[in-house]
């Protein structure tokens, strides 16, 4: 049923300092040890399968006999352009969102780990919203969850907002991006006040969260090569990062980032105050940082040539706070950087992973990168070169070398394009694993 690429017996590695999911909310507890399952939340794609987007659960826990297999795989009919999903603060649902039909889907993956349950799906996100479209990044704070939109329904361009529901799914309020004419509040300290968004990260012991932008709804489902022909499509894309009073949750400064900023990662160190992003279109690193009791951007590297459009998407950052590893999805390579001196980053590594990449998460204890490698539907590479197009890849890192150890072929078992990555285990909700997963998940 699954045919694994390269599979291999993972190395004993150094210790590392204990990790979590880098990207996660301050507000989930904490997690160490051994995940037993990445979640990946997939693309479904004409003439491939059943055509649906899917949840598929996938067993990567090493010493357990199923390991690297796909454990259970759950369609939610039609295609909703999957992209993003996140925990809620318990972590006993994850929102998985469609960019295109505006649902939200939410999971139980506590119940029965290995086998997500749809347990809820919210259809009616823009009509409580007040016009808010394109659900992103779902976002944990106590009790409720925080959804970043990247367009609306009156033009389908990047002015946009968040949106905030409770833990149960049920709306509570719709919080509109600053932009020229309806600042709300906020300063604008640069050339730009444009109201796109994308993601957003806080930091509750400063009492501030912050958002960046993208582009709307007629850029992200064009077509890329048509959209790169055009000019009016490329001027509309997102140049800010907003800093956001995390209490009152209303706007404070609209710092200029050129370039379509979007993933924001946040150091996790009790004196580190200050977020990295890096810029789709220009190829940057951007440092947001505290000084003088106020926030400030400014570029610290390139990533690479920006004329090459290798286009910078999903980073990650150690737990310690020393490394990010960035990826750039037209080019297929991962990059490390060294950012002990955040104002100064510079190149450690960079791999070649496959013909795209997109997203990258670190393991719970820091010795895995898990990657995949869909974008959008209409911008991901459909001609193979025979380096991998639509993967789940397991490399592990020791401090030196990134080692490849498995590859999941997603066109291959015809389960579609996967997005975006989040963890599970058994032990998160005091459950004892079963004695044999192939059995538990009905493989023998």
């Amino acid at each position: 049923m699954k045919k694994l690429i390269a599979l291999a017996a993972l190395a004993l590695l150094s210790p590392f300092t204990a990790a979590d999911e880098t990207c996660m909310s301050p507000y989930m507890a904490k997690i160490v040890g051994q995940e037993d399952f990445v979640y990946v939340w997939t693309l479904g794609v004409e003439g491939i399968g059943d055509e649906q987007d899917k949840l598929v659960t996938i067993a990567v826990n090493p010493n357990r006999d199923d390991y690297g297999e796909i454990v259970s795989s759950l369609s939610v009919g039609g295609r909703n352009e999957a992209h993003h999903s996140g925990f809620t603060d318990d972590r006993r649902y994850l929102w998985a969102s469609g960019l295109d039909t505006n649902k939200i889907f939410i999971f139980d993956v506590h119940t029965d780990p290995a086998k997500p349950v749809l347990h809820k799906t919210i259809s009616d996100f823009v009509a409580k919203s007040g016009g808010v479209v394109g659900p992103h990044t779902s976002y944990a704070l106590p009790g409720r969850m925080l959804i970043t939109g990247l367009s609306n329904e009156a033009d389908h361009g990047g002015t946009t907002g968040m949106v905030e529901y409770t833990n149960a799914g049920d709306y509570i309020k719709t919080y509109w991006m600053p932009k020229d004419g309806a600042l709300n509040g906020a300063v604008k300290s640069g050339k730009y006040a444009d109201g796109y968004g994308y993601d957003v990260r806080a930091l509750p012991r400063r009492n501030i969260f912050m958002t960046s932008s993208f582009t709307g709804w007629n850029n992200y489902m064009m077509n890329l090569g048509a959209m790169m022909s055009s000019p009016e499509a490329m001027a509309n894309f997102g140049n800010t990062v907003v800093v956001w009073d995390l209490h009152t949750k209303k706007p404070k400064k609209i710092l200029d980032v050129p370039g379509a900023p979007l993933e924001i990662r946040c150091a996790w160190g009790s004196q580190n105050n200050y977020c990295f992003t890096t810029t789709a279109l220009t190829s940057e690193i951007w440092l947001i940082y505290e000084a003088d009791n106020d926030w400030h951007a400014k570029k610290v590297a390139d990533i690479a040539d920006a004329s090459k459009i290798p286009l910078p998407v999903d980073i990650s950052i150690t737990a310690d706070d020393s490394k990010l590893w960035v990826n750039t999805w037209n080019d297929g390579m991962t990059r490390l950087f060294d950012i002990s001196n955040p104002n100064a980053p510079s190149l450690v590594s960079e791999y070649s992973i496959g013909e795209q990449v997109n997203m990258v998460s670190q393991s719970w204890d820091g010795q895995r990168l898990y990657y995949t490698s869909s974008l959008l539907a209409n911008w991901d590479k459909t001609e193979s070169t025979g380096k991998d197009l639509q993967y789940f890849k397991i490399y592990t890192y020791d401090g030196k070398a990134l080692e490849h150890q498995l590859t999941i072929d997603f066109l291959a078992e015809k389960l579609g394009y996967p997005h975006q990555m989040r963890f599970g285990a058994y032990s998160l909700y005091g459950l004892k694993a079963p004695q044999t997963s192939r059995k538990f998940a009905g493989l023998e």
